[in-house]
């Protein structure tokens, strides 16, 4: 690929169920560590839910930010706030034209706390009471919009919503601006903060929740013969992505290039993956042919893999028809083992993720398998963490509900 048309990673920032940062969200998953817990807050009990435990964030918002900014941003936007300033900090703060810098960040749901607590405040108080700025803090676009406050980002503030796959196509359209010229660097990424009980409620009414409340720790069992559901997540992760001539110019650190994105629709239903993994296989070949690269060239996917009985093996079947056997040499991991689901924000984390193990050229092993269902046939990586090649290329599975399917390719810069 030409370097005018190149796209890298020069900037990582993430808060997550296991780390306050990105580096620490990595040191956890090569140690194995789980972020699932059970939860502590009174409507666990007033609503008597049959999940009690989600992988909630590590470390409380208001230790990093402002009082004023906990007011007036819904803890969604909070996040993506903190991981957005930690990756702007890492890329090194870059001299950019606000008219060529853009922000991309995708959510599932948005401001879900603030909609409900203004809600209850509605019901109980009257409408004099409810707070000014719910409407801001409520709407899904408050993450991009408090961050391109943040940074004078005036060359676009944008918001997807695809539900799971929200923030992987958020760096994939953050990826177009660049390539046509709209901007020459994108901080992009996901941020969720859907641990409320209806939500909780919701998902468990579709048996989509793992119901593990006595051993949350192993909950999240991608690929386990016994897995029974997602372990619901929260936090955020966000990428600095430059043109890699500006990057270059600016003697800026390089940790992997941003090679492609393939994206497809199953059309097949609104919450069930299409069974033989046709859209989604689509979506990996897209972004084989867009970055140049051929199936042989892929060495390690960062599945998406939620720990569902059905969504696990319908990604299985997915990669093999892309990939035929290609796919016997391909080390797999599936880290919502550790993090659980971050919804909106879990394409945008485990693409983070994907560029740390390009740059640091280690996969982090899936935890929580005890017995491996004999319909994944794939390499998965268990056990300790594995090495990379130096020259490598990877993928990123993101899917979700509505049938949305999004596959990254990162590789290593040569």
């Amino acid at each position: 690929m030409p370097d005018a048309q190149r796209i890298v990673v020069t900037g990582l920032g993430a808060t997550t169920p296991i780390g306050e940062t990105a580096p620490a969200t990595w040191d956890a998953l090569l140690a194995g560590v789980s972020g699932a817990r059970t939860l502590t807050q009174d409507w666990v009990a007033q609503y008597d839910l049959p999940v009690t435990f989600a992988a909630s964030l590590k470390q409380d918002p208001a230790e990093r930010l402002a009082k004023v900014e906990t007011r007036r941003l819904d803890p969604f936007a909070q996040y993506a706030l903190i991981a957005s300033r930690e990756a702007w900090d890492d890329a090194g703060t870059p001299e950019v034209e606000p008219e060529r810098l853009a922000v991309a960040i995708g959510t599932g749901i948005g401001g879900v706390h603030s909609l409900l607590a203004q809600y209850d405040v509605l019901k109980e108080k009257g409408p004099r009471r409810v707070y000014p700025l719910t409407v801001p803090m409520l709407m899904p676009n408050a993450a991009s919009g408090s961050v391109s406050l943040e940074l004078g980002a005036r060359a676009g503030a944008h918001t997807t919503v695809s539900a799971c796959a929200s923030g992987a196509e958020a760096m994939g359209y953050a990826a177009d601006m660049i390539r046509e010229g709209r901007a020459d660097v994108v901080v992009t990424g996901g941020a969720e903060a859907a641990i409320h009980a209806l939500p909780l409620a919701g998902f468990a009414a579709m048996q989509a929740l793992s119901t593990r409340n006595d051993d949350p720790a192993h909950a999240s069992r991608p690929y386990d013969v016994d897995r029974d559901g997602f372990v619901m997540g929260e936090g955020a992760a966000v990428i600095v992505l430059e043109k890699y001539e500006h990057a270059v110019a600016r003697g800026a650190r390089i940790y992997a290039e941003f090679a492609s994105v393939g994206m497809s629709a199953d059309a097949h239903h609104i919450t069930a993956p299409e069974p033989e993994g046709a859209g989604a296989s689509r979506a990996m070949l897209e972004a084989l042919e867009l970055a140049d690269l051929s199936v042989s060239d892929i060495h390690h996917i960062n599945a998406h893999a939620t720990s569902t009985p059905v969504g696990d093996v319908a990604e299985v079947a997915a990669i093999r028809r892309a990939f035929g056997s290609a796919a016997d040499d391909m080390a797999v991991t599936a880290t919502k083992s550790m993090t659980g689901h971050l919804l909106g924000a879990a394409g945008a984390l485990e693409t983070l993720i994907t560029v740390q193990s390009i740059y640091h050229r280690l996969i982090p092993a899936t935890i929580n398998i005890e017995n491996l269902d004999p319909a994944v046939d794939l390499d998965v990586v268990r056990g300790d963490h594995r090495k990379l090649p130096d020259t490598t290329a990877a993928l990123n599975n993101s899917f979700g509900f509505g049938g949305h399917n999004v596959a990254s390719v990162l590789r290593s810069v040569s």
